[in-house]
């Protein structure tokens, strides 16, 4: 995914109230940023360090910036915008850069499934195969070189991982893929520090069948897109 029109660049101050932020701009001026990111973004905010903000010409919007990226101090990168990653997903799935998700054909976002009133990310379908579900995560959280997931308690994670298990008791196929938004992160495990029900019911969710797949990102100012895959350790 290539960021049109080009990113611009600030310093970033703060994150408040969740869905705000203010950085600095390089003639000194500030201006706040939508931030996109519901959780906590645990170990992902660097004041003083460079942020990445897209802009919007939506007259509607009350803030017309986004905010996408983060620069750590030892010089990577975070992908701040947590709804991309579904973008992500869909993208390198259709290029065939997720090699366990090739082979169908037809592609549906946002689909009604289970019983606890969900929509799956992504439904893959194809002739004499099951249908493949799949809920995309993204993961930024880095705690002494590992990468972890979620970074707040996540009822709906929870949820998801329940959605996930039953596709599989009807016949279907149901993965778990993390996106992993982070340039030094190269395993993903469950928080168990963070959200220990969720932990515990994602090793069910493997003995039942759930698959549990993730993917880094390559990123910089220009672009961004899933590349190669990396360790799951449940």
């Amino acid at each position: 995914m290539e960021f049109t029109p080009p990113l611009q660049q600030g310093i970033l101050l703060r994150r408040y109230k969740r869905f705000l932020a203010d950085v600095q701009l390089s003639d000194g001026s500030e201006i706040t940023l939508h931030c996109p990111n519901t959780g906590s973004m645990r170990n992902c905010l660097y004041p003083g360090e460079t942020v990445w903000f897209s802009t919007s010409d939506n007259p509607k919007r009350k803030y017309a910036h986004t905010w996408e990226l983060m620069t750590t101090p030892d010089a990577g990168l975070i992908g701040i915008h947590s709804g991309q990653a579904n973008t992500l997903a869909e993208e390198a799935i259709n290029k065939g850069i997720i090699k366990e998700l090739t082979g169908y054909d037809s592609l549906s976002r946002e689909v009604k499934y289970g019983d606890e009133n969900s929509r799956i990310d992504i439904l893959l379908q194809g002739a004499q195969k099951p249908a493949c579900y799949i809920e995309v995560k993204s993961c930024t959280l880095l705690e002494d070189g590992q990468g972890y997931f979620p970074d707040a308690v996540s009822l709906r994670g929870q949820k998801h991982l329940r959605e996930l298990m039953h596709m599989v008791s009807q016949g279907h196929r149901a993965v778990l893929l993390f996106v992993v938004q982070h340039s030094d992160i190269f395993s993903v495990a469950p928080a168990a520090h963070i959200d220990p029900e969720y932990a515990k019911l994602l090793k069910k969710a493997v003995l039942a069948g759930v698959e549990v797949l993730a993917y880094r990102c390559e990123m910089s100012p220009t672009e961004i897109h899933l590349a190669q895959a990396c360790v799951v350790r449940v």
